[in-house]
């Protein structure tokens, strides 16, 4: 045969161990209950202690139970109250919501389980101590978003820069080249690669070829496409250079 007096007598020894101060005995006349046994409140609260009250409008809620002659094997009397700032709609649903949990939990000691269930309705309903962080996390994603700076390359931006940059080439190999080639008549001067095989370059180091021989012919390759090929892309890489460059300057 269950004893219900000393499982009663358990469960309130359990409850005022770990809620200490939240926890008090009351008179049934004050309980809101119809019932002559010990009653008691426990007093609950979303917010945490060293909280600024004055950053929220405080909440407490009183839960209020007395265990009836079966219990655990009926569900405890219940009943809740606003200590501050719950509407009386909100109680009413607190209240069935608890009294539905109680018929699931009979044979069983419940009202811990209780007091939790409406801690997590305060912590969901009125969570004003939750410090919201967020945007300072989004400051912080933006701090870390690199914006790319500078114009994108197109053709056309490319194709002038080419055209600015074969000038300044001619202009250097201009400058290469001895006086006497850029002052000989147009008929008689020698292409850049014609003087450079020619005797003349002789004194900078290269080998002189002789013009007109059979095995230049047999053996000549034609590095024209390629050589042209590998400065078009020589330019390419130069330009991008430039443009980055240039760009970080004017930053």
């Amino acid at each position: 045969m269950t004893d219900y007096d000393q499982e009663k007598e358990m469960e309130i020894e359990a409850l005022q161990a770990i809620l200490m101060d939240d926890i008090e005995e009351i008179d049934p006349s004050d309980s809101g209950l119809i019932t002559n046994n010990r009653c008691f409140q426990i007093t609950l609260s979303p917010q945490e202690e060293d909280v600024d009250e004055s950053a929220y409008t405080p909440v407490q809620l009183a839960l209020i139970f007395s265990h009836t002659e079966k219990y655990p094997d009926e569900p405890p009397l219940l009943n809740v109250k606003s200590l501050r700032g719950i509407n009386a709609e909100d109680l009413k649903s607190l209240k069935e919501k608890l009294e539905q949990e109680a018929s699931e939990n009979l044979g069983m000691a419940m009202v811990y389980t209780l007091v939790t269930s409406a801690q997590e309705w305060l912590g969901e309903k009125f969570a004003y101590n939750a410090q919201i962080e967020e945007p300072e996390e989004d400051d912080t994603a933006k701090d870390d978003i690199i914006v790319p700076h500078g114009e994108p390359v197109t053709v056309e931006t490319f194709l002038a820069w080419r055209e600015r940059f074969e000038a300044e080439l001619a202009l250097e190999r201009a400058k290469l080249m001895p006086e006497s080639a850029l002052l000989a008549p147009k008929e008689k001067k020698l292409a850049g690669r014609q003087w450079f095989e020619s005797g003349r370059a002789v004194a900078k180091g290269a080998a002189p070829v002789a013009e007109g021989s059979e095995e230049e012919d047999e053996e000549d390759i034609d590095f024209d496409d390629d050589f042209e090929d590998d400065e078009e892309e020589d330019m390419l890489d130069h330009y991008l250079a430039s443009e980055t460059s240039s760009h970080g300057s004017r930053k």
